[in-house]
């Protein structure tokens, strides 16, 4: 009862092809490997961005000061 068996497995197996079909079960398998390259390749890109990014920047980081700004009522005070 804990764990199938390959005729289980092979059951299920004909019943998703008889269900999608193998022409839409291979265009949903290349839409998905596509999704994951595709992610992959952004992931990559994001990476390198970031890395481009740190090594050029020759400014420094900003200061925090703790103090916040409301520019929507600072914005009305200026126009009062």
């Amino acid at each position: 009862m804990g764990s199938f068996s390959i005729w289980h497995w092979l059951i299920v197996l004909v019943i998703v092809m008889l269900v999608f079909g193998t022409k839409k079960l291979r265009n949903m398998g290349s839409d998905l490997g596509g999704a994951v390259k595709g992610f992959k390749d952004g992931m990559r890109d994001g990476a390198a961005d970031d890395a481009s990014a740190q090594s050029t920047s020759t400014k420094p980081p900003a200061q925090v000061t703790g103090q916040t700004i409301d520019v929507e009522s600072h914005r009305e005070q200026s126009k009062l």
